[in-house]
C-alpha cells in the first residue's frame, strides 16, 4: 500500500499515540474530527474494497453523523492513523461488554475490540509491508498506551483477506459467530456472521 495523497488540513486534534516506525516513517494516531474529516473517511468508507466496512451508499452528511455520535460516547471511539500527516489509516476501538460481540464470547479483563480500515493504495500503488507496520502500530497503542491485555477483532467469514491479515499477524482464530442484529434509534447494524480472532499482549511482544 502507498502513500495516499490526500492529506488532512489545518487539524489541531492532539494525538493519543506517536511513535517513529524505521523505513515507514513517523505514525501518529489521532481522534477523528467528525467535521474535518468526514469527507476523507466518506472517501474511504464508500468504496467497493471497503464493502465489508458497511457504510457503502451514505452520504457524507451521514458518515459525519455516525462519527459525530460516536464521538459522544465513551465505550467506541474512532481515530485517524497519519504517517507523515497523511492519513493512511481508521481505527475504531471499543469495549467489548459494551458491543454485541459480547453475546458471542466470554469478555475477559483487559480486552479491546478493534477495527481497522486501511486507506486505498496511492498513485504508486500497494506497497508490501505497511498493513502489518499499521497492525503494528494499533497493538503498540493498545498495549502500551491502553494498557490492555488482549484485542478481539470481528472481521466477516467472507473477507477472507483480512482474516488471513490477521491470522499472519499473530491473531489466534476463534469461532465463527453470528452477531446479532442492533436497532435501536440512531443506529442500525445488520446482523454479522463473523470470524472472531485474539492477539495477546504477549504474543504481540513475543514475551
Amino acid at each position: 500500500m502507498s502513500e495516499p495523497s490526500t492529506t488532512i488540513p489545518g487539524t489541531a486534534v492532539r494525538p493519543v499515540h506517536e511513535q517513529v516506525v524505521d523505513g515507514f516513517g513517523s505514525v501518529r494516531v489521532r481522534p477523528l474530527d467528525p467535521h474535518a474529516d468526514a469527507a476523507v473517511v466518506h472517501g474511504w468508507t464508500g468504496a467497493e474494497r471497503a464493502s465489508f466496512w458497511g457504510m457503502n451508499g451514505l452520504t457524507r452528511d451521514q458518515v459525519f453523523e455516525i462519527y459525530a455520535h460516536m464521538a459522544g460516547l465513551d465505550t467506541h471511539h474512532a481515530f485517524l492513523i497519519l504517517r507523515d500527516d497523511v492519513p493512511v489509516a481508521l481505527l475504531q476501538t471499543y469495549e467489548p461488554e459494551a458491543d454485541r460481540v459480547s453475546e458471542c464470547y466470554e469478555v475477559l479483563p483487559g480486552d479491546i475490540g478493534v477495527h481497522l480500515l486501511l486507506a486505498p493504495a496511492g498513485p504508486e500503488g500497494a506497497r508490501p509491508g505497511w498493513t502489518s507496520v499499521l497492525l503494528g502500530v494499533v497493538a503498540a497503542y493498545v498495549f502500551g498506551t491502553l494498557d490492555r491485555r488482549r484485542v478481539v477483532v470481528d472481521p466477516d467469514v467472507r473477507n477472507e483477506k483480512a482474516v488471513a491479515r490477521f491470522l499472519k499477524q499473530g491473531f489466534e482464530a476463534g469461532p465463527v459467530v453470528v452477531l446479532p442484529e442492533v436497532d435501536i434509534p440512531d443506529v442500525y447494524i445488520p446482523a454479522k456472521e463473523a470470524q472472531l480472532a485474539f492477539l495477546t499482549r504477549e504474543v504481540a511482544f513475543g514475551v
